[in-house]
């Protein structure tokens, strides 16, 4: 008597689960998780709060006690004239330039660092990471920035209301406020492009200050029509024309066409620097 073994059945080999699609949240995700994660964004953004409320509030309170004294400058009329933009312009101009730096930290930090190159490999089509990238840091910069904007302007116009009297109601200072936090937006965005371009960190750094701190004031310096043109074109001169709360008479463009020159400007370095990302390597 032979005994019959059970038949044995055929099994599937097991599938594996389909890979899971990562989205543009995702990507946006893991870059502000790599911005909120690295030391230099926490300190150049406090830098960039204490430089520019500081030195609103200094410059502003020594302006105005100087006028009071009797001992009025030419900028110190200009509080008079243009209450708005003196305020605006004592802090954010060179409180700008941290944010110049951050930009410029934010992409070259990948490359000094090497970390570029899993970036690349968790994300290999390179324009969502560069996108995600963008995305994220002029979110935070805006946030930032409006609330920079709107401190130093309340700061600035509690000092100044012994000489003169400016509020947000005010016709267009609202939209100047505003203006600042926007214009700080972009300029991070122009010197994240221009860290795309170069690629390192000291280059980009010193490229972006030379152009907003240099050949911007020099190209004022420009003789005949065609030189007030290329100095009122060049991207950061034109940008912070936003800050302002009225047209000047020999003001070739409006806050929002200048702001609008500066947004094309940048577009156009972060698509030249999109194309160089698509063509190199890591």
């Amino acid at each position: 008597m032979t005994s019959t073994s059970p038949p044995v059945r055929a099994t599937r080999p097991a599938v594996p689960p389909p890979a899971h699609r990562v989205g543009f949240g995702h990507l946006m995700l893991a870059e502000w998780t790599k911005i909120r994660s690295v030391r230099s964004t926490l300190w150049t953004l406090l830098l960039f709060v204490v430089v520019t409320l500081g030195l609103t509030a200094l410059l502003t309170w020594l302006t105005v006690h100087a006028l009071n004294q009797g001992k009025a400058t030419g900028r110190g009329a200009s509080i008079v004239a243009d209450p708005t933009s003196f305020i605006l312009g004592t802090g954010l101009g060179l409180g700008q330039l941290a944010i110049c730096v951050l930009g410029v930290l934010v992409i070259t930090s990948e490359y000094s660092t090497g970390t570029i190159r899993a970036s690349l490999l968790a994300v290999p089509k390179r324009l969502p990471m560069l996108a995600a990238k963008s995305a994220v840091f002029s979110v935070l910069v805006l946030v930032i920035g409006e609330i920079v904007a709107f401190g130093s302007f309340l700061i600035g116009s509690a000092l100044t209301r012994s000489l003169v009297k400016v509020s947000l109601s005010d016709p267009n200072v609202t939209r100047a406020v505003l203006g600042a936090g926007l214009y700080l937006t972009v300029l991070g965005l122009f010197a994240l492009a221009i860290g795309n371009l170069i690629r390192h960190t000291a280059g980009a750094i010193t490229t972006v200050i030379g152009l907003v701190l240099v050949i911007g004031p020099l190209l004022a310096l420009l003789p005949y029509s065609w030189g007030a043109h290329i100095h009122e074109y060049f991207p950061t001169v034109a940008g912070v024309l936003i800050t302002a709360d009225h047209q000047q008479a020999d003001q070739l463009l409006s806050p929002w066409q200048g702001f609008g020159i500066f947004c094309l400007w940048t577009a156009l370095l972060l698509a030249i620097g999109a194309f160089l990302l698509q063509r190199r390597d890591t």
